[in-house]
């Protein structure tokens, strides 16, 4: 396993929620359905959960734009739909690619981490191949 990117990214949660209830914001856009599903089943406090995904779609992002370092980006920044976080039957996160994404970073696997505490949410993600 070689370690090709490392990003960390940290969202302050009223601040998220916030902008969360703009109209038209387009926050409904980047949330799969199956991540809106997965913080509606947790009961409470969606915009901790929402923006602790949020926070993994960012550190993925910034990860694979270390693993190529120098070179120009290959997509543009609005990617967030196609990186979803999943969970699984006991709760631990994983990053699922989609469509160009995916197709893009076919051999690469994002080790993800994520964390809440107070008015903060912070997700870090290893890139590895």
């Amino acid at each position: 396993m070689t370690v090709l990117g490392v990003g960390v990214d940290l969202v302050h949660i009223p601040s998220f929620e916030d902008q969360m209830d703009q109209p038209g914001t387009g926050f409904d856009a980047v949330f799969t359905p199956g991540e809106r599903s997965d913080v509606r089943s947790r009961g409470s406090a969606p915009a901790r959960h929402f923006a602790v995904r949020w926070a993994a779609k960012e550190a993925v992002i910034k990860a694979w734009s270390v693993s190529i370092y120098g070179e120009p980006p290959v997509m543009d920044d609005q990617i967030h739909h196609l990186i979803e976080v999943i969970t699984d039957a006991w709760g631990r996160p994983r990053i699922k690619l989609h469509g160009e994404v995916a197709k893009r970073l076919p051999d690469v696997e994002f080790q993800l981490s994520l964390s809440h505490d107070g008015n903060f949410a912070t997700a870090y993600v290893v890139m590895t191949a």
